[in-house]
């Protein structure tokens, strides 16, 4: 596989600047300018791409009120049926052009987690830049072939999987036509927990499957993505609202528009931070070279006088002999009559 992704010419890669995507998801409360309030707010908080869902609820789930259908096990939306939720949430269609076309006069990269083949189809008649796969669509082989034989890139969630789930996805992607794919680790609890985050999965994702990681997060604040980015997340994809009271299936777990460009700075200073392996002294760090500690003399001392420990000590600055010929000084005698405070050199050490 590809070490690198290419979307609409944007590299994605670990020697490239993290990729930010903010989810619209149900955040629009089926409210068309919320919906373009939230995509302004994504470009001002400094994401990439805004990513949204293209689904009804009846090519999502069936309408149905058995139990199969109810959703349960301490969710946000337990008590629901499946139909009742998606609903609630999906994004309107005819909306999703529109959105796509503000975006791109944005500057910015729109592209849509397809839930069906009609979905994919859709999506292609906008000539999405790349395609998502959800995290509980990864095992819809069908599906994922589908978007595979687009010949676009690929972004794959990996929410519940287990790594021989992941390789299965994977091969059916590049068996269809892929040559991108990236990989998201995902939590899919809303909330999650950071200590559900398991993001040391991130560098095994990459290594594992030759592709470049990210992160698509649940969980609540901006540490999170920010440690992923220190672990090698190539992007990183996070729901955004325009405030949490406005309510909705997914705000409760969305970020703000400040705290969105809170985590767009923090994951920008994360990657300045990271650097290159060195063991040299930078260029403005070599300026503090001179405030290692060297060796003086700290008492005055008299021609043939002994240098002992009470008058030649390792102290601050740098001036003198390196520390490391303490012991060889000892015993030694002076050459000459040497002031106290004077930086030790081997000329003011009698041979």
């Amino acid at each position: 596989m590809a070490e690198n992704v290419y979307i609409s010419g944007r590299k994605i890669g670990y020697d490239s600047l993290t990729y930010i995507v903010a989810e619209l998801s149900a955040n629009h409360n089926q409210n068309f300018e919320q919906a373009v309030r939230i995509i302004h707010a994504a470009k001002d908080a400094g994401a990439d791409a805004v990513k949204l869902q293209t689904y009804t609820a009846d090519t999502i789930t069936l309408r149905s009120d058995k139990e199969y259908f109810r959703i349960s096990g301490g969710t946000l939306w337990d008590g629901r049926t499946l139909h009742d939720l998606y609903q609630q949430a999906f994004t309107p269609w005819e909306w999703q052009p529109k959105l796509k076309q503000i975006a791109d006069d944005l500057g910015m990269h729109l592209f849509s987690s397809a839930f069906d083949d009609t979905a994919v189809d859709f999506l292609e008649q906008m000539n999405v830049p790349a395609h998502k796969v959800a995290s509980p669509e990864l095992v819809d082989i069908g599906l994922i072939q589908k978007m595979a034989r687009t010949g676009k890139p690929l972004i794959m969630s990996t929410g519940m999987a287990s790594e021989e789930e992941i390789h299965e996805a994977v091969q059916a992607a590049c068996n269809a036509g892929a040559s991108q794919i990236a990989l998201l680790k995902c939590t899919s609890v809303y909330p999650a927990l950071p200590e559900e985050a398991n993001l040391l999965t991130i560098p095994e994702l990459a290594r594992r499957f030759g592709v470049p990681a990210g992160l698509s997060d649940h969980t609540m604040g901006i540490a999170v993505p920010v440690a992923a980015v220190a672990l090698g997340a190539c992007i990183i994809e996070k729901h955004l609202c325009l405030a949490r009271a406005d309510g909705g299936p997914d705000s409760a777990f969305s970020l703000e528009p400040e705290e969105f460009k809170a985590m767009v700075d923090a994951v920008r200073t994360a990657e300045k931070a990271l650097g290159s392996p060195q063991f040299s002294p930078g260029k403005r760090e070599a300026n503090s070279l001179k405030f290692r500690r060297s060796l003086f003399v700290v008492e005055n001392v008299k021609r043939g006088e002994m240098f002992t420990k009470q008058n030649v000590r390792s102290i601050r600055p740098a001036d003198g002999l390196h520390p490391r010929h303490l012991g060889e000084v000892l015993g030694k005698r002076a050459a000459c009559d040497i002031e106290r405070g004077t930086p030790l050199s081997w000329a003011l050490v009698a041979r």
